[in-house]
């Protein structure tokens, strides 16, 4: 079950990619003071596409934490998004799952033999490593809560 609120955030070790570099990095290390973790299904896909357009434009990268993403995808494919996008966030490649499986996200892809991806979700985990907001997403393209997220940040 993926953590909830009150719940120590699961830590994990894997590539933080920038757009441009990547570098093994824990959690803990990659939060600021907190921080947010928007777990997703595929770079450069539509849907993801549109939501962290949406992100951006809800100005996300100006909280006081920082808003980094989590899917499956490579590393080359996370800075080739990041780069496509124009996009002012860092973004975790979980090539081996073990982000997502600590959250325990991780779900079969119907019609994609073998593909696991992460339920989309968004946590937002305070100063002391815990989740202060948690939503995960019952399908793979309703939109994440945004003034839920908005103002659990504001609380932090």
């Amino acid at each position: 079950m993926a953590p909830t609120t009150g719940d120590e955030a699961p830590e994990f070790e894997t590539l933080l990619c920038t757009g441009e570099t990547f570098r093994s990095t824990e959690l803990s290390a990659a939060l600021d003071g907190g921080g947010v973790l928007v777990f997703f299904g595929f770079a450069f896909s539509a849907i993801d596409e549109n939501w962290w357009k949406r992100y951006d434009r809800a100005d996300w990268d100006e909280f006081d934490v920082p808003v980094l993403g989590v899917s499956r995808d490579g590393p080359y494919a996370q800075n080739a998004f990041i780069r496509y996008l124009d996009s002012p966030f860092r973004m975790f490649s979980d090539t081996d799952g073990e982000a997502s499986a600590a959250f325990d996200l991780l779900t079969d892809r119907g019609g994609m033999a073998d593909t696991s991806t992460p339920m989309r979700s968004v946590f937002v985990i305070d100063d002391a490593g815990d989740i202060a907001y948690e939503w995960v997403g019952d399908d793979w393209i309703s939109p994440v809560p945004r003034e839920e997220v908005e103002a659990a940040v504001a609380d932090l």
